[in-house]
């Protein structure tokens, strides 16, 4: 839903790290920035301070740095709600607003960064491809998860409420990334406040009828 922080280790020590980890690190920076088909293996490799045979050792093709680089970017994901859901057992109405804050708080890396997920699908042209593959599953597991909470909040139809909230946490990304919304954290967190709201009054529904 929001782009990745910098991943662990990133920072003077890099030069310590594990080469795959080095690989990773140098692959995001450069994915982010220059997009998942601009970027080469070569680039990547003088990035991670490593060479392209090494790159190839621990990654068979670019394509499979891509694979992994987003699976960790949605592992990213899945300990937020992971975290939400313990933080706040069976208060469905807190889990869904914490998921909500969550992106809220990460807007301003898309700003600088933009969304790896919307970055990357467009440069992968190929629905078929493995890494479209991944972030389609990834979407899919995220909304049943929000689906649920949305049940736990007593919302009377808690899909339609899931898909409604799905809608805000995407547009909240997209709008940051182009500058289209000023102060979007605040207005997402609002809206989906809103939403549970209207969701939740007794026979309401998440389109206010």
């Amino acid at each position: 839903m929001t782009s990745s922080p910098p991943r662990p280790g990133r920072d003077s020590r890099v030069a310590r790290l594990p080469p795959r980890e080095r690989i990773l690190d140098a692959a995001e920076e450069l994915f982010l920035t220059e997009g998942v088909r601009a970027v080469g293996v070569q680039a990547i490799a003088e990035r991670a301070k490593t060479t392209k045979m090494a790159l190839y050792r621990h990654f068979a093709t670019k394509d499979a740095l891509i694979e992994e680089w987003l699976r960790i970017v949605a592992a990213q994901y899945t300990t937020a709600f992971d975290r939400v859901e313990a933080e706040h057992a069976d208060d469905g109405r807190a889990q869904v607003l914490g998921v909500a804050h969550f992106v809220a708080e990460g807007l301003p890396d898309i700003v600088r960064r933009g969304c790896p997920f919307v970055n990357s699908i467009a440069g992968l042209t190929d629905p078929g491809h493995p890494a479209r593959r991944l972030i389609a599953e990834h979407k899919v597991k995220q909304r049943r998860r929000l689906t649920v909470m949305c049940e736990r909040a007593g919302a009377q139809a808690p899909d339609e409420v899931s898909a409604e909230i799905t809608f805000l946490l995407e547009g909240a990304q997209v709008s940051a990334q182009n500058g289209a919304v000023d102060r979007a954290g605040d207005r997402l967190v609002a809206a989906v406040t809103g939403v549970l709201d209207r969701a939740t009054a007794v026979g309401g529904r998440a389109d206010g009828s």
